[in-house]
């Protein structure tokens, strides 16, 4: 303190007797400029330690110092309370060593913490809170010294200032106030349909409570692994991992958490729990001689292109090019709303073949409508089709009459993706055409093996090997006979 007060009265004599000698011979409105320029000049100049202890309390009683060198400071408002400037938070370097003890616990003694964190109120302030945790049993951790090192590892974040402050919010209260009006209209209406029914259903029911800040990776695992005890597939525990990693996503993303609980948690296999239906040829003849239009072009269509049936009931007429043959997707309709293709790979041009073509030219001739605005497959009131409609009106029907298995729309497009692997073509191929973006989903969830194909494949394995041996033995016989 007295080498502060030395250098305040040093720095007060060095200015009085420099602004003195400066503004000899200046009077009125002339000489306050020139005492204006001079400050300015010389708080540029000044360190910035001297800036500190000067803010700290230094005062001159000609000029009104302090407050026009605050007025000048750079320092934003609220930034050195650690408040929240813009975006990001300037988080307030405070060193700590907190508190260890040893407590009894229900069973046997352990060592405990208390310390000090920054962390983001409901309300958009930062606060202060006072933090506990079980370091450890007695027997686990050797003395207060090492407790007091275990303390010291997980306050090395906060006290180097690489801890941004956490959100003390519940996952409920960021779902509805921040992440739906923030991140659902951003989405397609599949997805957002999707996303509401996994929080709604499995994630607030179990997380809604908590605060963002305490749900830990072990939380999201363990729940996880639940889902599975309770006889979820794979597939729908991913799901699961999808919508709540979305969620935490965007809370790392504004600032609320330091990271996201729910990324690169292992679910094991993503098989689906059921087997996924497909129809061999015969059947798909089978199904086509007993539907009613517009159902059979629809299935038609799906068979022979691979594509899903939002996307077929998106076409209109400017997108077909009957005359080279080839189908432009760029839209996909869902509960009668349009909107882009599922991802980038699924904006493609799909190859026609001569049925297809055959079948969207009928098609022409029955429509009323044929701009190139106008849908291909409409209702009597010019609306798109409904696919659960005639799916349960139609299809199912259909198939419970020839006693087929009872299949969904998406059933034509695994029918697809399996002849494409029967006649033989790469699977790159098969990826362009079905617009998969990931080459692993077109190999294990749309390619089926064929029980007559995977009979070929044996007789051609033993024909070859068995060959080869009766080749072998014969010559064998005759180096003997020689």
């Amino acid at each position: 303190m007295r080498a502060v007060r030395k250098a305040n009265s040093l720095l007060s004599k060095k200015w009085r007797s420099s602004s003195a000698s400066l503004f000899l011979g200046y009077t009125g409105a002339r000489a306050n400029d020139a005492r204006s320029a001079y400050l300015d000049s010389a708080w540029g100049s000044t360190g910035v330690l001297t800036k500190l202890m000067y803010l700290r309390g230094f005062n001159v009683n000609d000029w009104e110092c302090r407050e026009m060198l605050e007025s000048r400071s750079t320092m934003a408002s609220g930034e050195e309370k650690g408040a929240r400037i813009g975006k990001e938070f300037t988080i307030r370097t405070r060193f700590q060593e907190g508190h260890v003890f040893l407590r009894r616990g229900k069973r046997r003694k352990v060592w405990a913490a208390r310390w000090r964190e920054d962390v983001i109120a409901p309300n958009g302030s930062v606060k202060r809170v006072l933090r506990f945790a079980v370091l450890g049993t007695s027997s686990e951790i050797r003395g207060k010294k090492e407790a007091r090192d275990i303390l010291q590892a997980r306050l090395r974040p906060i006290n180097q200032g690489r801890q941004r402050p956490q959100s003390t919010m519940t996952l409920e209260q960021f779902v509805s106030e921040l992440w739906k009006p923030g991140v659902i209209p951003t989405l397609r209406s599949g997805s957002s349909r999707y996303y509401d029914v996994q929080l709604r259903c499995h994630i607030l029911p179990a997380f809604g409570s908590r605060r963002l800040c305490d749900i830990t990776r072990v939380d999201v695992q363990c729940f996880l692994a639940g889902k599975r005890k309770q006889g979820f597939s794979g597939s729908s525990t991913h799901g699961m991992r999808t919508a709540i990693s979305k969620v935490m996503q965007a809370a790392v993303d504004w600032n609320l958490l330091e990271q996201n609980p729910a990324r690169g948690i292992r679910i094991g296999d993503r098989a689906p729990k059921t087997e996924r239906l497909y129809l061999n040829p015969k059947e798909v003849g089978l199904l086509l001689t007993s539907l009613s239009e517009p159902c059979r072009t629809l299935v038609l269509v799906a068979v022979l292109t691979g594509m899903r049936i939002g996307e077929i009931l998106a076409l209109r007429w400017k997108v077909l090019d009957l005359a080279r043959g080839v189908i432009q997707v760029r839209e996909t309709v869902s509960e009668g709303k349009f909107g882009s293709p599922k991802t980038k790979s699924s904006r493609r041009d799909i190859p026609i073949s001569h049925p297809v073509r055959d079948a969207f030219q009928a098609q022409l001739a029955l429509c009323r409508r044929r701009g190139p605005e106008d849908l291909v497959f409409t209702t009597r009131k010019q609306t798109p089709l409904n696919p659960k409609n005639l799916l349960r009106r139609v299809l199912r029907p259909a198939c419970k009459a020839l006693e087929l298995p009872l299949i969904s729309w998406h059933s034509f497009r695994h029918t697809h993706a399996t002849q494409l692997a029967e006649v033989g073509e790469s699977l790159r191929t098969a990826q362009a055409l079905l617009g998969h973006s990931d080459l692993e989903t077109t190999l294990n969830v749309y390619t089926h093996a064929i029980p007559e194909a995977q009979r070929r494949a044996v007789d051609k394995i033993a024909e070859v090997l068995f060959t080869n041996v009766h080749k072998i033995s014969a010559a064998t016989e005759n180096q003997k006979a020689n």
